[in-house]
């Protein structure tokens, strides 16, 4: 799934190293951990209306006490609409992902046909966006 350009030297596929870094650099003994990891990542995929080789990835982390899925779900709401605008709907699905925990994808209300259903959106109204 992955872009190489040596056999050595690849194209950055995630931008997950970024909190294995900073979780080895942050002094607990400061204040919690919140950081954003924002980037472009190459994936070997197909093309189409909702896939790119190319797309923009952003990974949070919070590390603090009474931190709960209502800041996750919070957080994605409010990321979403500034990301895409106020006119779409956002849903949240729950999901599993082996490296996170607790775990969502996002889909807000389809550009195309607002929410009828196309085949853009597979005829379901949703985009998966996160």
């Amino acid at each position: 799934d992955t872009f190489y350009i040596t056999k050595e030297i690849l194209m950055r596929t995630q931008t997950s190293p970024m909190q294995a870094r900073t979780l080895e650099k942050h002094d607990f003994s400061k204040g919690p951990l919140k950081m954003i990891s924002p980037g472009v990542v190459y994936r070997r995929d197909t093309d189409d209306p909702t896939h790119s080789h190319q797309f923009h990835q952003v990974e949070g982390l919070v590390i603090d006490k009474h931190i709960t899925m209502a800041d996750l779900k919070g957080t994605l709401q409010v990321l979403a609409h500034e990301l895409f605008g106020d006119k779409f709907d956002v849903r949240l699905r729950p999901s599993y992902f082996p490296f996170t925990e607790p775990s969502v994808e996002a889909d807000i209300t389809c550009f195309n046909c607002g929410g009828k259903g196309c085949k853009v959106c597979k005829n379901t109204g949703w985009i998966e966006v996160l």
